[in-house]
C-alpha cells in the first residue's frame, strides 16, 4: 500500500485558514526509491537531484487523488470540501501525527513505520464533523543518525532545522549566492538533499512507489554535469518540464551545478566552466568564478582574472573574483 488517508482532530487548529472547517483529513503518499540514493553521491560527473523532484511533479500526482476523495467525503457526509498540497500555509506535518499518519522525526520530516520517511503529504478541509484516528507515537528512541549525517549541521538539536543551513533550502529556494561555507559541503547535490531521510532505519519497512510517475526520469535521474553546464534557458525549461526542478529556474539550478562541477576538482569542465564566466546571469557567472579556482591552476585562473574583472559591474562577482584570486 502506498496510500494512506487518515483524519486529525482539533488540536492542530487549521481554522484561520478556513474558519469552516471542523475536520482534516491527511494524506500520505510514498515516494520510496528502489535503491539507495546517497550512492549516487560518489559519482561526483553527475548532479544529484533529490528522490521527489526525479519524477512527475508531485502535485500534479497528488492533487487529482485528493480530489476524487473529495468526491467521496462530500457524498458520505454532506460537508463542503477543500484540498491543499503545498498550497497554503497549512501545517500539514503536525496535522498528519495528530491523524495518525507518522511522526516527526529528529529531522523534522514525517516518518511512518509502513512508508519510512518518503511520505508526499496533502490536505482535504471539511465541514463535516468526522471521527478522528488515534495519533502516531513517536518511534524514534536513541536513534540520530539523520542528525549526524547532515553534511551543514543543520540541525542545531533534535526536532529543531535551521532552515538557512540546509541544503534542500539553499539549493532550491534561496535565491543569492550560496554561502562559501556550504559549498564545499554541497558536494554533487544540486537539487535538494536526501541524506537525513535516506539513513532512517526505518526505510528497511518501505517498499518502492508503486506509482511509476513518480520514478526518475532519463533527464533527471542524477545527470552528468557536463550535460548540465551547456543549458540555455529554453533547453532547462524542455528538460524539466513537469518535474519540480523546472520551479527552480536555469540561473538557480546552473548554479548548483557549477558547485557541485568545482567539488569535483575534474579540469575537463574547465571549458564549460570559462564560457559561463561571460553568462548573462550575475548568479551563475560568481559560482564560475568559484568553480574556477578550484579547477584551474593559479596561472589561468589569474589570466582569467586579469581579462575580466575590469568590466565586472556586478558586486557579488566582483567579490567572488576578489576572494578566490590566487
Amino acid at each position: 500500500m502506498d496510500w494512506m488517508e487518515t483524519t486529525a482532530d482539533r488540536r492542530c487548529d487549521p481554522l484561520a485558514l478556513w474558519p469552516d472547517a471542523k475536520s482534516a483529513i491527511m494524506v500520505g503518499m510514498s515516494y520510496a526509491p528502489a535503491s539507495d540514493p546517497l550512492e549516487a553521491l560518489q559519482t561526483r560527473e553527475r548532479g544529484v537531484i533529490s528522490v521527489y523532484a526525479q519524477g512527475k511533479d508531485y502535485h500534479d500526482i497528488l492533487k487529482p487523488k485528493l480530489k476524487q476523495l473529495a468526491l467521496e467525503v462530500v457524498a458520505a457526509t454532506g460537508g463542503d470540501v477543500k484540498v491543499f498540497v503545498d498550497t497554503a500555509p497549512l501545517m500539514e506535518k503536525p496535522l498528519a501525527v495528530l491523524a495518525g499518519v507518522g511522526w516527526q522525526g529528529k529531522h523534522t520530516n514525517l516518518v511512518s513505520r509502513v512508508h519510512g520517511s518518503w511520505l508526499l503529504l496533502g490536505a482535504l478541509l471539511t465541514t463535516a464533523e468526522l471521527m478522528p484516528d488515534a495519533t502516531e507515537a513517536d518511534h524514534c528512541g536513541t536513534c540520530r543518525r539523520c542528525l549526524d549525517i547532515c553534511p551543514t549541521a543543520a540541525f542545531p538539536s533534535p526536532y529543531q532545522l535551521d532552515a538557512r543551513r540546509c541544503i534542500a533550502y539553499l539549493t532550491i529556494e534561496h535565491k543569492g549566492q550560496i554561502a562559501r561555507e556550504f559549498r564545499a559541503p554541497i558536494g554533487n547535490r544540486i537539487y535538494g538533499c536526501d541524506d537525513c531521510l535516506a539513513v532512517c532505519p526505518w526505510n528497511k519497512f518501505a517498499a518502492a512507489a508503486r506509482d511509476v510517475r513518480l520514478a526518475g526520469r532519463e533527464q533527471t535521474a542524477n545527470p552528468p554535469l557536463g550535460v548540465l553546464l551547456d543549458l540555455t534557458d529554453l533547453e532547462f525549461r524542455a528538460r524539466f518540464a513537469g518535474t519540480p526542478v523546472k520551479r527552480t529556474g536555469r540561473n538557480r539550478f546552473i548554479r548548483n551545478v557549477l558547485i557541485a562541477v568545482g567539488n569535483s576538482k575534474d579540469a575537463n569542465f574547465l571549458p564549460q566552466v570559462r564560457a559561463l564566466l561571460d553568462d548573462a546571469s550575475p548568479l551563475v557567472r560568481g559560482m564560475a568564478v568559484w568553480a574556477l579556482a578550484r579547477l584551474a591552476g593559479a596561472e589561468e585562473f589569474n589570466f582569467e582574472y586579469d581579462r575580466r574583472v575590469a568590466d565586472e559591474d556586478d558586486a557579488d562577482v566582483l567579490a567572488e573574483w576578489k576572494l578566490e584570486r590566487l
